[in-house]
């Protein structure tokens, strides 16, 4: 897990021109108007939808680990607050991996087997957020029929859903080839990487396909794909609670479009938590519904500050918890337990 310097100041100036966008002509004295006067009652109904969706990801990540071991939701759910902490914090979202190596410190399940089960999770949200704009891109184009950006948009989705369209058959035929591309990939590894280094990295490699075992049941399958759907249903509930403490009047299906294209403006990397991305791409979505810049962007605030707030602390609390601290130096106990593996 190591971060280079570069991709650190890299994240930093795209948050920055992101921010940038987010907050420019804004009258400041209005917006802290509209977050004054914010009906918070709202937000802690909508914080109750969001954190039934992070139990959800909780079953979700059990089904997927069960192939490897069965750990029940009560022993997850503060690695999975622990991992949301860590993106939030972390650059480059570290908190993946940081729940692989708890998962390993805690029940001894291989780094490499529980990274494919974040990979796969991360497939499964890509595919949900791509069916949130495509089912409601007619929407958008009713928005702005001859704007420039919604060609983009359509774009970008299309582009985006290619890749994981592409990382999908991958997996698929790490399920259901496993000795066709455990032949390939050992080719790959014989001609490409140096004598030492080819039997850990095949080893890592196996283990990485193990932890793709779920997939080979159809019916697990479809199960991941609808707790990956109720997650983002429930964490829209998050964005209607905030919608609703500053009076604004959208549909639900309107909420989840915002959530698809915030989500997907996400994959730029930027600075930890979306900072400067999200708050650009939420203010942006809800002026297309003629609601005015100083409001929308309070809404971003809000939501940014829902969002971040109480995961982060509780996923500290935990890491604490489990005797760690910001400051501790996650390349390296990476390095031990991969070690160990």
């Amino acid at each position: 897990m190591k971060i280079k310097r570069w991709h650190v100041a890299l994240g930093i100036l795209i948050s920055a021109v992101f921010l940038y966008l987010a907050f420019r002509s804004i009258n400041f004295s209005q917006l802290w108007q509209y977050l004054r006067e914010a009906k918070w009652a709202w937000v802690l109904l909508g914080l109750v939808c969001y954190f039934l969706g992070v139990w959800v990801r909780t079953w979700r990540w059990q089904v997927l680990l069960n192939p490897l071991k069965n750990i029940s939701q009560r022993k997850l759910f503060p690695v999975v607050c622990i991992g949301y902490m860590g993106n939030n914090v972390y650059p480059a979202r570290a908190g993946e991996v940081l729940r692989s190596i708890l998962l390993k410190q805690k029940d001894d399940v291989p780094i490499s087997g529980s990274l494919a089960t974040i990979v796969v999770e991360r497939l499964f949200d890509g595919i949900t957020i791509l069916a949130l704009v495509f089912l409601n891109f007619r929407q958008l184009v009713q928005i702005a029929p001859d704007a420039d950006w919604m060609r983009r948009i359509q774009t970008g989705s299309i582009l985006v859903g290619a890749i994981f369209g592409v990382i999908l058959l991958v997996f698929l035929a790490m399920v259901f080839l496993p000795k066709q591309t455990e032949a390939m990939s050992g080719w790959i590894i014989n001609k490409l990487l140096p004598r030492k280094a080819r039997p850990k990295v095949s080893d890592i490699l196996n283990k990485f396909i193990d932890g793709l075992r779920v997939l080979r049941s159809p019916g697990q399958s479809l199960l991941v794909l609808g707790l990956s759907m109720l997650v983002w249903i429930l964490e829209g509930g998050l964005y209607w609670g905030v919608m609703k403490a500053l009076g604004l009047e959208l549909s639900f299906m309107s909420l989840l479009l915002v959530e698809g294209v915030v989500n997907l403006v996400l994959l730029i990397p930027a600075a930890p938590g979306g900072l400067g991305t999200f708050d650009a791409a939420a203010k942006f979505m809800l002026a297309l519904f003629g609601i005015p810049s100083e409001l929308a962007l309070g809404y971003a605030l809000i939501l940014r500050m829902a969002l971040w707030i109480p995961i982060t602390a509780l996923g500290a609390l935990f890491f604490v918890k489990e005797g760690f601290s910001l400051t501790t130096n996650l390349e390296k106990i990476q390095t031990d337990y991969r070690s160990d593996e």
